[in-house]
């Protein structure tokens, strides 16, 4: 599964968010279909189907528990991240404490991002493109350059 796009949403007073007809297919998503929202970063939330939040778990357990960084990020993420369900209507009601971390309003930016959406507040969001735009190429790069020094 791959989610791309950007895509501007409300959020009702219920802090439900309704997922693109696109999306949820690629995410296999149903009525009653398992999603997880957990802390991301930069200030937003990462939405996971079960699936990839699965194999995210997997990613982790290879990792040494004896390293610190692993310790606090492994604790701030699953202590935070709740499993939630896609309505008939498509949408998904993000826990209200995820959404004060998140500082979403009324209007929020939903964005997919190869495994997994994000879900930003549009100020944030503002804010993360134009520091980070005018300098794609050298972003580019780096990351080209660290998936091939792996």
């Amino acid at each position: 599964m791959l989610l791309t796009g950007t895509f501007n949403r409300s959020v009702d007073d219920k802090l439900r968010v309704a997922i693109p007809k696109g999306l949820r297919e690629a995410l296999d998503g149903q009525p009653g279909i398992g999603l997880y929202v957990a802390p991301g970063t930069d200030g937003s939330l990462a939405i996971y189907s079960e699936t990839s939040f699965a194999s995210l778990g997997e990613r982790f357990a290879g990792v040494s528990p004896t390293q610190q960084n692993v310790r606090a990020f492994t604790r701030l993420f699953y202590a935070r991240a709740q499993r939630v369900e896609l309505d008939k209507q498509g949408r998904v009601r993000i826990p209200p404490e995820l959404a004060e971390l998140a500082g979403l309003g009324r209007e929020a930016v939903l964005l997919g991002v190869q495994d997994h959406l994000e879900l930003w507040a549009v100020e944030r969001w503002r804010q993360y493109l134009d520091e980070r735009q005018g300098n794609y190429d050298e972003i580019a790069e780096a990351a080209f350059d660290a998936k091939n020094n792996q």
